[in-house]
Order: C-alpha cells, then structure tokens, then sequence
C-alpha cells in the first residue's frame, strides 16, 4: 500500500504505530548513572543552633585566636622586659631591606635578618634597646650593631626584619616609635 492511497485517518494511524513502535525500542531497564544524587523534594533541615549540639559536637568547635600569633620574638626581651629606661628617644623607625642580608654592619658583624638588631647614628654598639611603636603600642628589644639610619632626620632607628615584623611595620615602612635605652656596653 503506498501513503498517498491511504486515507487521511488511515495515515495518522500508521504515524502512531511507528512513533508506538519506536518509543517501545527505546523503552527498557533503565538505571541513573552511579555519580547520580537523588534531590529530594524538601528542603534541607535547618542547621542545629550550637546551643543544641551534643558534646561531641562541641569538643570540634574551635575559637579563633584573638590576636595572631607571633612568628618571632626577640630572645633579648625575656633578661630585658622589666628593665627601666636610662633614656628615651622619640622619632620614626624603618628596617633593613633583605637584599643587605650578610652585608658587613659598622661593627664588623654580618647583616641577618632573622637576628634581632638594629643600627643607631650615636648609640655604642651592643647598646640594648626597646623600641616602642607609639601608634599601636607593639615593642620590641634590639641590640645595636649598625649606624644609620641616614636621610630624613627624624628617623632614629634602622631596624631588623625580624624586629620589623615583630612591630608590624612590614607594609608601612615606616613608623612612629619611642626607643628605650636599657643597658649600655660597659654596663651590660
């Protein structure tokens, strides 16, 4: 039979019959893939308020610190931290640039940055200091090796990194500080 002899209803039912007939060649056991999460049609519980959590539950809760921990601390601060000024000094600080590291110092020693030292214009080498950040009150102790720092004449110390990141003057640069003289060479 050829499709133009066939009658107009005739034909929509042979239509039918191939559509039936395909969708039943496609039909068959079917299965999700593996990786394949059912969603459900709810939604989530809400979250349990930590007064609610069970002991164990609580034990995992951690406080964040209230202050970030310190990456170092001056080993001269501990025989150092009572001590009472024999003078004070008030300017600005800035610190070394690491690419001086193991550069010779005025006092013949090599630069570290990691140790915590400093460089003075008049101060006697092996003077120990405390330099005190006026604007946030963060200190540190230091121990003269170097002369400098040179330029503007209101900067009065020329610091370690390592003293430096103990202030936090890392990104400023420069900072406003109080210098306490503790001890002088002959006096150590």
């Amino acid at each position: 039979m050829r499709p133009s002899s066939l009658l107009p209803h005739e034909a929509g039912g042979i239509a039918l019959a191939v559509l039936v007939a395909i969708m039943a060649g496609c039909a068959g056991p079917t299965r999700a893939p593996e990786f394949a999460q059912p969603t459900p049609d709810y939604p989530p519980p809400p979250s349990t308020p930590l007064s609610e959590t069970s002991p164990t539950q609580k034990a995992v809760v951690k406080s964040a610190p209230s202050s970030p921990p310190q990456k170092h601390k001056s080993p001269l601060a501990e025989r150092y931290k009572n001590q009472k000024a024999l003078s004070t000094l008030e300017g600005k600080a800035t610190y070394y640039g690491d690419s001086l590291s193991g550069n010779k110092t005025a006092n013949g020693e090599r630069y570290s940055p990691r140790e915590f030292t400093a460089a003075h214009k008049k101060l006697p080498f092996g003077t120990v200091v405390r330099v005190v950040r006026l604007d946030t009150g963060k200190s540190t102790y230091v121990r003269i090796n170097d002369r400098g720092p040179f330029g503007a004449k209101d900067r009065i110390i020329d610091l370690s990194r390592a003293a430096a990141e103990e202030l936090e003057m890392i990104r400023a640069g420069v900072v406003p500080v109080r210098v306490e003289i503790l001890t002088r060479p002959n006096s150590a």
